[in-house]
């Protein structure tokens, strides 16, 4: 009768260091990259509810009534921030509406769209540009060419018609300190838009205002 074969002894050794090193670097790295996305999420949570506080005080301040066309002279006093908040914009096909505060960086794109510094303001010629952050504007590039954007101010709305859109290298700035004439509009935000804060590269949205009518000398 044959002797069945023995199976080896099950060996105690301990995991060699270089185990250890790897398995403790593999969930160094998965706890910090747990700790940077509750981070991000309570940062957007954060975000959109002082957010919705802006809008809040921008319906407020402007009575909550459809805002009149603006005068054929602008009062350039009123192009200020009150409260932090420049102007508004919204946009028919999106259903979308947010309070503007004035400047682009991390503390204010975490709670909704800026204004871009030296950029002009709505009325005036040149350029006004907007930027937020990609969640915020994940849908935008739905809009389409002559699709309505609204930019509502405390002496008038002003309406735009998208022209077009190209997607430009995050240091291109260029498309918001075009000096060509006429009433411009450029929403910039973050692309690929589902990468959030890991986008490398800007989507641009370009638009012309319709309304009011430039005709009037005073208007500019």
């Amino acid at each position: 009768m044959a002797q069945g074969r023995s199976l080896p002894a099950a060996s105690n050794r301990p995991p060699s260091t270089g185990f250890r090193l790897l398995r403790a670097a593999s969930l160094a790295c998965i706890l910090v990259g747990v700790i940077l996305i509750i981070t991000f999420a309570f940062g957007m949570w954060r975000g959109f509810s002082e957010q919705q506080q802006l809008n809040q005080e921008w319906q407020q301040e402007v009575g909550g009534a459809p805002i009149a066309a603006p005068p054929a002279h602008l009062d350039r006093s009123l192009q200020k921030p009150v409260k932090g908040i420049d102007f508004a914009i919204r946009v028919p096909k999106l259903r979308y509406f947010a309070a503007v505060r004035e400047g682009v960086d991390t503390t204010v794109l975490y709670s909704g769209p800026g204004h871009y510094p030296g950029t002009v303001w709505p009325g005036d010629q040149g350029t006004v540009g907007v930027a937020a952050h990609n969640v915020y504007w994940i849908n935008f590039p739905q809009l389409k060419l002559r699709d309505e954007i609204d930019i509502e101010t405390r002496y008038g709305v002003f309406k735009y018609r998208v022209t077009g859109s190209k997607i430009v290298n995050p240091d291109d700035r260029t498309v918001v300190v075009s000096r060509a004439p006429g009433f411009h509009l450029v929403l910039t935000t973050c692309w690929p838009l589902w990468a959030g804060a890991f986008a490398t590269q800007r989507y641009v949205i370009f638009a012309e205002q319709y309304y009011p009518r430039i005709s009037a000398p005073d208007y500019n």
